[in-house]
């Protein structure tokens, strides 16, 4: 093979290998505001939420977004008042899919567990563990607040009334209302049936004009994975504006107290984990969120790790009120897709790599999924399948390819002959070296053009490798000596059958050559080695899909050897 393939390859490794680390803080998109506000600053939350007599209205001139007086989240607002304390009325709704637990005591869901979903924690199967929540424990879904100008009129912990009845097709309705400082917020939630999604519905009567609401998301979501610490790392705000693609901050991207404003409108904001997601979906013909704000949390002592922020979107409350869609669940692909307002992109795919990444996943998700339902088998063997099926695909541009390589080879020495005659005559040298690729039906382009074919299915490896990143999809499934394909191989078999698997298919790829450069040689041990290193500890599904190309390849690269033998007159046997 020519040295630059393996170059582009090392290249590629080089990308893989530094992608978690090379990643820039996603920027918010282009004409987004993002603002850092320093704590103690006149923005900042803590110095304002608990204003409710200093602030000044907003003046007629100020743009629309939050007041000078609202917090980035409704929890903190109001922080100074004194609330009574009192007893949650707390209702379950039971859907067919997940089972909520709606308090009220701020009119909010307090859990949501989905039968369909084990906790894989403790490393005990799935089927003796209990159902998947959403909520950790203690911590509220979501938080309301009612931004006026001058004040916010915090509603986390006010106790509401509760009214529970059905909609027209018979699925479960509550209706919370509860008045506060003249102002009565009105929330009722519509469950949509055999879906995680909730139609969320609100009104704020006695609100002065140019008022919003203020959803605070959840500030972290409970972990149910056997690997707690990689979930964790996957927590983050995701928002999407109307006008740009969607992106995502990791907590960890947020220092302790850093405030990050972005302005709107956005379709919808997220808070998610490395497989489940709470969303608030607006409508496509309705009134979008305003703007999207997120503070970075305390760091988790020792550990330092990002666990806890807190994230709010703000509406406004002009008109019919506020309405939203809210979705509680797993990132399951199809469920996302139907939702539309590109919800299915909450999760960028490829970071800086995103536009040429996310197509390629968009496909190889259709069609594992697509697989996996028409042939009804395990999503191990759909890899299994899927890797031969891409190697058969690319086998007449790999085999165009290759013999374009072998005619390269061929003409190498009149080459190397030109060069050398007509050193010191760089013109007639170019003349002459354009005659030999002329007789022999080449370009000094061949070479590159042969190359191409054979990095084609580097897209479709870079998209499975942020696909296994958080695709509920291969979540605890279990194969041959695997318990989950998601999860690294606990034995190290599959990484190195792939870095075997690699060498081989570099070892067959040099056999009949006449000569072999040494750095070809050098290169051949090298991205064997490079490759087993940068894959080990990933997913188990990634490094079978790859060993299965290279197994595929083998036939192919061995026929090729063959030909180039023949050509090279070395008898060949079988």
């Amino acid at each position: 093979m020519d040295k630059r393939i393996f170059l582009a390859i090392i290249l590629s490794v080089g990308v893989i290998a530094l992608t978690q680390v090379i990643f820039p803080p996603v920027q918010p998109p282009a004409g987004a505001d993002s603002t850092l506000v320093a704590p103690g600053s006149p923005a900042d939350p803590a110095s304002t939420a608990a204003s409710t007599t200093t602030q000044q209205p907003a003046s007629p001139e100020q743009p629309l977004g939050v007041p000078s007086s609202v917090s980035g989240d409704p929890a903190a607002a109001d922080s100074q008042l004194s609330i009574p304390v009192v007893r949650a009325e707390t209702s379950v709704v039971d859907t067919p899919v997940s089972t909520w637990t709606m308090s009220s005591l701020g009119a909010a869901p307090v859990a949501v567990e989905m039968d369909a979903f084990r906790s894989l924690r403790n490393g005990a199967r799935a089927t003796d563990q209990p159902p998947v929540q959403i909520v950790r424990q203690g911590e509220p879904l979501l938080t309301y607040a009612v931004a006026v100008p001058g004040d916010t009129v915090d509603f986390a912990r006010v106790p509401f009334s509760v009214r529970e009845s059905a909609g027209a097709d018979g699925s479960p309705v509550i209706e919370y209302s509860a008045v506060r400082e003249g102002i009565t917020l009105a929330i009722r939630y519509a469950f949509v049936p055999d879906s995680y999604l909730v139609r969320v519905s609100t009104s704020a009567s006695g609100a002065p004009a140019r008022s919003f609401l203020l959803v605070g998301l959840p500030r972290g979501l409970a972990s149910a994975e056997s690997d707690t610490l990689g979930d964790q790392q996957h927590l983050a705000y995701a928002y999407k504006p109307r006008a740009n693609g969607a992106s995502s901050i990791g907590f960890g991207k947020l220092d302790p107290g850093e405030r990050r404003l972005v302005n709107g409108p956005h379709s919808w904001v997220a808070a998610k984990s490395k497989y489940f997601i709470v969303g608030l979906l607006t409508p496509d013909d309705g009134e979008p969120f305003a703007e999207f704000s997120m503070v970075g949390g305390p760091r988790e002592v020792g550990s330092e790790r990002a666990t806890n922020a807190s994230g709010t979107a703000l509406m406004s409350l002009s008109g019919d009120g506020a309405n939203f869609e809210l979705y509680a669940g797993p990132q399951e692909w199809r469920r996302m897709v139907a939702l539309g307002r590109d919800f299915k992109d909450s999760n960028p795919y490829g970071g800086f790599m995103q536009p040429i990444v996310q197509p390629f996943a968009t496909i190889v998700m259709n069609v594992l999924l697509w697989m996996r339902g028409t042939m009804n088998i395990s999503y191990g063997w759909v890899l299994v399948i899927f890797g031969v099926l891409v190697r058969l695909v690319m086998w007449p541009l790999n085999q165009k390819a290759m013999r374009a390589q072998l005619r390269m080879q061929r003409i190498q020495p009149e080459l190397q002959a030109a060069q050398k005659k007509y050193a010191k005559d760089p013109q007639k040298q170019q003349q002459e070296i354009m005659r030999v690729y002329k007789e022999h039906g080449m370009s000094p382009f061949s070479t590159l053009s042969g190359c191409l074919p054979m990095l084609l299915p580097m897209p479709i490896f870079f998209a499975l490798f942020f696909v296994f990143q958080n695709t509920i999809e291969f979540r605890g499934v279990p194969f041959l000596w695997l318990e989950d394909i998601s999860l690294k191989d606990p034995y190290y078999i599959l990484p190195l059958l792939m870095g075997a698997t690699t060498f081989l298919v570099s070892w067959i790829g040099m056999r009949g050559m006449k000569e072999v450069p040494q750095q070809q040689k050098m290169i051949m041990y090298v991205i064997p080695v490079t490759f087993t290193f940068v894959l080990l500890n990933m997913a188990a599904g990634l490094n079978l899909y790859y060993a299965v190309q290279n197994l595929a390849a083998l036939p192919q690269q061995w026929l090729i050897a063959r030909e180039r033998r023949k050509a090279a007159g070395v008898t060949v046997k079988g």
